[in-house]
């Protein structure tokens, strides 16, 4: 079993040098594939479901550790036919695996939060050996994390030499968490953080949980802010339509640690007033 080097200084802060899929004119026609995979590193996959498949067109991580992977989010779509998951993870597995062999490997399946556009694939590893497929209810997910008797711990995860760091942050939806990754610097943070409409369930848990990830960013180097879907357009406070299946000016994936400050001075400029404030990387719905 070949010895793995992951990352602990301080990650390079570089571009993802890619162009995501963004659906097309005529969607019944789209060619492209289901689902597009961009490798940041060997070990540290993205993947984004095809907006021709689901408009929704969620981002999904696949990290590697030494020991197991980790699946953070499974997408839009149940069916293995529209939306080969599986398939596409096992290839990559399989791939990864060939250039770093090891008697066993385990896949460990998780979520940013509970929203039927993140949990929709589950069923497809329901069977998958080695496997383990965490529900994305807040009694499961945190009680796996080692969350659910105190939210407000920041818990390790350990793939095996690269141990991402946990955090509950709700608002979004009470079961959300976020991951951050020492070894490229990325904070995961689902639908938390985006460049697109911010839903916000609980006002008073987003604020509590947009104030801890200013504080965690502050000590940690944080590369890129990535949620798991664009909505943006490259005009500032302009998004798609709900629905939207062609989207071809759209603001990039990542964002920055500022970001969260910015996000954190409009929620005090918003006050407790309900409302769809535009800004111009994200929009706060409340």
């Amino acid at each position: 079993m070949d010895k793995i080097t992951y990352n602990t200084g301080v990650p390079a802060t570089r571009p993802l040098d890619v162009r995501w899929i963004h659906g097309s004119v005529s969607a019944k026609h789209n060619a492209d594939p289901d689902i597009q995979v961009y490798a940041y590193d060997e070990h540290t996959l993205v993947l984004r479901q095809n907006m021709a498949v689901n408009y929704e067109a969620p981002f999904l991580y696949l990290l590697f550790g030494a020991d197991r992977a980790v699946l953070i989010d499974t997408g839009a779509t149940a069916s293995a036919e529209y939306f080969p998951l599986r398939a596409t993870v096992d290839t990559l597995v399989d791939q990864w695996l060939a250039a770093h062999p090891r008697e066993s490997y385990q896949l460990l399946v998780l979520h940013s939060h509970g929203h039927g556009d993140h949990v929709a694939g589950d069923g497809q590893f329901a069977d998958r050996p080695d496997t383990v497929v965490v529900p994305a209810d807040q009694a499961s997910a945190w009680g796996f994390l080692g969350l659910a008797d105190d939210p407000s711990r920041i818990v390790p995860l350990d793939l095996g030499d690269r141990v991402l760091e946990c955090l509950a942050t709700p608002g979004h939806h009470r079961a959300s968490v976020t991951y951050y990754d020492p070894h490229t610097g990325f904070l995961l943070t689902g639908d938390t953080v985006y460049p697109g409409r911010l839903y916000v369930e609980d006002w008073a848990a987003f604020t509590h949980s947009v104030d801890r990830l200013v504080s965690f960013t502050e000590t940690r180097p944080v590369t890129h802010v990535l949620g798991c879907h664009i909505e943006m357009t490259t005009t500032p406070g302009d998004d798609y339509p709900i629905f939207t299946t062609y989207q071809p000016d759209e603001h990039v994936l990542e964002l920055t640690a500022d970001h969260l400050r910015q996000i954190r001075a409009a929620i005090q400029e918003i006050g407790d007033e309900p409302g769809t404030y535009p800004y111009p990387d994200f929009i706060i719905c409340r």
